[in-house]
Parts: C-alpha cells; sequence; structure tokens
C-alpha cells in the first residue's frame, strides 16, 4: 500500500472526527460516550499546529486512513519530554498494519521533538492496541482500576510508556 505520512491541515479535521467517532461504539477506545463535532475538537487540532505536539494524518489516495497526534502529559514544565501518544484507524482500515506504520513514525519523530518517553492510556479490555504498544517496546507502567464507566460496566484504564 502506498500512503504518505504527513503532518494534518485544518481540511483534515473532519475526517480525523470522523475517524475518532466511528471509535466510540465499540466502547473500546475512548471514555467519550457521544459522537464529538468537528467545532469541538477546533481548539485540540489547534492545540496540535505545533512543532513540539504534532498531528499526523496517513493519507492514500487524498483520503485519511489513520491519525497519530503527541499531546502534553500532565502540563507542567517538568513533564515536557513526556508526550501521551494516541493513535486512531478508520474502521475499514483495522488490522491491515497501518497501526504500525503510525507508531513506527511516531517513535522515529519523537526524539527530533525533545520526546524521550511516550506513554499511552489504554482501556484494560483494549486488548488490539495493548498487543500493539507493547510488540513495540512499551510495558506496563500503571493500572487505574475500574476508573470509566462504559454502559454500566466498569473498566481499568493501562498507563504503557516507553522511552525514545
Amino acid at each position: 500500500m502506498d500512503s504518505t505520512f504527513r503532518l494534518a491541515t485544518a481540511a483534515d479535521l473532519p475526517a480525523i472526527v470522523a475517524i475518532y467517532n466511528s471509535t466510540i461504539p465499540s466502547r473500546q477506545v475512548t471514555a467519550d460516550l457521544e459522537p464529538v463535532s468537528v467545532e469541538s475538537r477546533q481548539d485540540w487540532f489547534d492545540a496540535h499546529q505545533t512543532p513540539r505536539r504534532p498531528l499526523w494524518v496517513l493519507e492514500q489516495d487524498g483520503e485519511v486512513l489513520g491519525w497519530a497526534s503527541l499531546s502534553d502529559f500532565y502540563g507542567r514544565p517538568a513533564y515536557q519530554g513526556t508526550a501521551e501518544l494516541s493513535v486512531y484507524l478508520r474502521e475499514d482500515c483495522r488490522g491491515r498494519g497501518l497501526g504500525r506504520r503510525l507508531l513506527d513514525e511516531a517513535l522515529e519523530r519523537a526524539p527530533a521533538l525533545g520526546i524521550d518517553t511516550l506513554l499511552g492510556f489504554i482501556f484494560g479490555h483494549n486488548l488490539p492496541s495493548l498487543t500493539l504498544f507493547e510488540r513495540y517496546g512499551f510495558s506496563r507502567w500503571g493500572t487505574l482500576p475500574a476508573v470509566a464507566e462504559l454502559d454500566g460496566v466498569k473498566r481499568d484504564l493501562i498507563i504503557v510508556g516507553r522511552r525514545v
């Protein structure tokens, strides 16, 4: 598959939001319970238009297949070398190795951004994501037991981390 990994532009935001929203019904990926709007994600998008905390898309034939972002962890200066890594794929693109491509690219670019530690926050029942991150050398650094409730079911949040 010939795809391009690039920085996201404003024109990509509707596709980014659509991909994000497609994960909500599974109750495996995000703690949002209802779809979000493009407008509600504008501030988040704007915060990722800096070199330190980019938002990338994986594109093929003009269509966004997935995206990855680096976000501040805890928002205090002492944590500037640590970032949260998020990876999302379009529903019809999952299980095709594109998550690996997004992780490869993010891991390769992180040191040039001054990042020495990457974190992932993954629900304990999201075995595909846990397996993917563990395959890339992330290990379990913490468990927040039963901190989320999805459709009446309490869920754990697993914190995975890796030095880069």
